[in-house]
């Protein structure tokens, strides 16, 4: 069943439809989260080192556009609805919530924030929707989105790369070991925002305190 699976992967790899899959899944998660494009991509990775096909910089290049224009096509979006969108979301779900730390780290952070949501879960689709609502200018939007594409596309093909590395005779393996690595990422830059969300959560509680105490 393996050695089925192996040959099929083999196969889908080497064929030129695999970097239109790429491109694809790569716009298309860009206002529809549910496209699993980092696992393709590093599956991508594991095999451009366990065969030499697909061709690794192309990866790379295809991922990273693919992701510059689903960005825009999120920001388009964005700012077509002009927030209704946004609004709309019921309060307490996830995608609420996300579309408010998108909010308030758009407002601490500025354009800088895109190439962070790309490890945040839903962050990228929470954050381009929003640059779009609240028209934040399309030029710098574009650079950032550049930045954090090409970040995104070398990212996830070199922690696939790393993968068919270690397991050349085992290219599934390699996947494994890839995107277990990347969800370790993504997993850190959870566990960091959740102790910097605290930490400005406690300093919000103890201001007024110093405020009330210089008072006395």
């Amino acid at each position: 069943m393996s050695d089925a699976i192996l040959q099929f992967a083999h196969e889908l790899m080497s064929s030129w439809w695999i970097y239109v899959a790429l491109w694809g899944f790569a716009a298309l998660d860009g206002f529809f989260p549910a496209i699993p494009s980092e696992t393709l991509v590093v599956t991508a990775g594991v095999f451009a080192a366990a065969s030499g096909e697909p061709n690794l910089y192309a990866v790379i290049v295809v991922a990273a556009v693919g992701a510059f224009i689903g960005d825009h096509l999120s920001y388009a979006l964005g700012r077509g609805a002009g927030g209704r969108l946004l609004d709309r979301m019921k309060p307490g779900t996830k995608r609420h919530g996300a579309v408010l730390w998108a909010r308030r780290s758009l407002e601490e952070r500025g354009g800088l924030i895109l190439v962070v949501a790309r490890y945040v879960p839903g962050g990228r689709t929470a954050v381009t929707l929003t640059m779009g609502s609240v028209r934040y200018p399309l030029r710098q939007f574009s650079a950032f989105a550049a930045l954090a594409a090409i970040s995104w596309g070398s990212y996830c093909t070199l922690v696939g790369y790393i993968g068919g590395k270690a397991f050349e005779d085992n290219p599934l393996k390699g996947v494994v070991l890839g995107i277990g690595l990347a969800l370790a990422v993504t997993f850190a830059v959870e566990v960091v925002r959740h102790q910097l969300k605290k930490r400005r959560q406690a300093q919000a509680e103890v201001e007024p305190q110093l405020v009330e105490a210089g008072k006395r």
